[in-house]
């Protein structure tokens, strides 16, 4: 069984910046699409940030600018690099990572991210 791993969330004040990682326990080059995702209080779960293999990367509009999806192909991580949060980035942020033929779809536990002063 696949196992995503995150960690790096936490309190961060407005203008401040934020990694978030996910160590995966399978060669991260299997995977056809690896992101993240965040569900704040009272919504549904939204993608905020996909890395394609190929290299091509796919944002959630209010992120852009703000926010960098990478992986580390050698440590099987992937990372998201957050800039100037704001407090509606406050959610729990959510690593994936999937293969599509046949499908397979695998999530980490959740980090909290709290953006407040």
């Amino acid at each position: 069984q696949v196992q995503l791993v995150e960690s790096g969330g936490g309190w961060v004040h407005p203008g401040g910046s934020l990694t978030l990682s996910c160590a995966i326990s399978e060669n991260i080059s299997t995977f056809d699409v690896v992101g993240w995702y965040r569900q704040s209080a009272g919504k549904q779960r939204e993608v905020v940030a996909h890395l394609i293999k190929g290299g091509a990367t796919a944002y959630l509009e209010s992120v852009k600018g703000r926010f960098t999806v990478s992986k580390d192909t050698e440590k099987s991580m992937v990372l998201l690099q957050m800039n100037n949060v704001i407090p509606e980035d406050t959610a729990v942020y959510y690593c994936n990572a999937r293969r599509m033929s046949p499908m397979e779809n695998y999530w980490g536990q959740g980090t909290q991210v709290t953006v407040s002063s």
